[in-house]
């Protein structure tokens, strides 16, 4: 299952928008998305489709996530969620 460690930019974190735009962008994928703190290794990685899941995390803005897919699109998602973590809020309210 390949997975990535990526540092949260936005300075929301994973919270209100950001989460949903994360989930929304996890459900574009035909792959099984998870997603958890970078620093806990043995943790339960969360179900990166469900806004609920994603948002308990209590992910800030700084910190690093570790994002596992599987399937068909696994490296597409995990190569949009990264850029989507990686980007700072609102660098795309202009297209």
């Amino acid at each position: 299952m390949p997975e990535r460690v990526v540092t949260v930019v936005p300075e929301a974190g994973l919270h209100a928008r950001p989460a949903s735009a994360f989930v929304r962008t996890a459900n574009e994928y035909d792959c099984d998305l998870r997603v958890g703190a970078a620093e806990d290794a043995d943790g339960d990685l969360v179900d990166a489709r469900s806004m609920l899941a994603v948002t308990s995390l209590g992910v800030g803005h700084g910190d690093r996530v570790r994002l596992a897919a599987d399937g068909a699109d696994a490296d597409g998602a995990l190569d949009a969620l990264e850029e989507l973590l990686s980007t700072p809020e609102g660098n795309d309210e202009d297209q």
